[in-house]
């Protein structure tokens, strides 16, 4: 019996040393910047494209912009997006570039705690410096909203931060953008779009139990917000079995209003209204052009 009691108080040690020792798995590089100046036009062009006023925006409620989201609720709880305003207490107006570029791109807040992957940091690390400076100046326009976000509603074991360090480690693979050399320049555009600022498997895409992306099967539909129904499958060959066309896609991604005379609803209504309507009309072509000719396996729809 002693013996056992011995191992049982060994296993419990090792796995509150375990525990309490996750935060050591961001290992995060010290950040070199390679341009020292932001185009704050750049930007706000960007961020609209990247959803951050949508998510961050509590329209319904009258919030103002950037001050905080309405309730974001998923299969693993609700989260409430944060403050993006230059609040000094509530928001980032206490960060510093190279913070906010952490955040971006490690997920990790200046104290050093883990987003949740409920914010698409996975997109955005593939964003250059030059995208984040221009990030940044933007965001440093924005004015002060003294406002803080409820607590995310989580369940166990969701509700364990420290638990994210892990999800990280597993799933998070730092990698910059890179063009396709054998591309013309409409499909790379259409991809930089697609892949990093507008993240559109995020939502387009199964995931697995941990809330990974399954790799194997991006773009072939996903699982909408809770009561929403299923987010549907946007590879080349479903975009192109349901006679969607570039000029039809595009049209579509700055109206809202498809082929048919329907208009897109639930969050893809959101999308459209708040951020891809902002788009250039080329841009939106590319990412269109981009789905469209993807070289991809054919995979089962959800």
């Amino acid at each position: 019996m002693k013996k056992h009691g011995l191992l049982y108080l060994l296993v419990l040690v090792s796995a509150a040393g375990g525990w309490f020792s996750l935060p050591l798995l961001a290992s995060i590089p010290e950040l070199k910047f390679s341009t020292a100046s932001g185009d704050v036009s750049r930007g706000a062009y960007l961020a609209r494209a990247g959803g951050c006023i949508a998510c961050h925006t509590d329209r319904k409620g009258g919030g103002a912009a950037l001050a905080g989201g309405a309730a974001l609720k998923t299969e693993f709880g609700t989260f409430y997006p944060p403050n993006l305003t230059t609040d000094v207490e509530t928001g980032i107006g206490g960060w510093s570039q190279e913070q906010f570029a952490t955040a971006l791109r490690h997920g990790l807040s200046p104290s050093g705690k883990p987003y949740y992957p409920a914010f698409p940091y996975e997109f955005y690390t593939r964003l250059s410096d030059q995208d984040i400076a221009d990030l940044w100046a933007a965001f440093q326009t924005v004015p002060p909203v003294t406002q803080s976000s409820p607590e995310h509603q989580l369940e166990f074991p969701f509700n364990l931060r420290r638990g994210v360090y892990l999800w990280q480690s597993m799933f998070l693979g730092e990698q910059r953008f890179t063009s396709q050399p054998d591309k013309d320049e409409r499909y790379n555009r259409g991809k930089f779009l697609v892949e990093s600022v507008t993240h559109c498997a995020a939502c387009h895409s199964p995931r697995n139990l941990l809330g990974a992306l399954d790799d194997s099967a991006l773009f072939s539909g996903g699982v909408a917000e809770a009561g929403d129904g299923a987010v549907p499958p946007i590879t080349a060959t479903a975009l192109t079995d349901a006679g969607w066309s570039e000029v039809d896609l595009g049209y579509a991604l700055k109206t809202g209003v498809k082929a048919d005379g329907d208009v897109f609803g639930g969050s893809m209504a959101e999308v459209v209204r708040e951020g891809t309507a902002y788009l250039q009309q080329q841009d939106l072509n590319a990412i269109a052009y981009y789905l469209l000719n993807r070289n991809e396996k054919r995979v089962k729809p959800l």
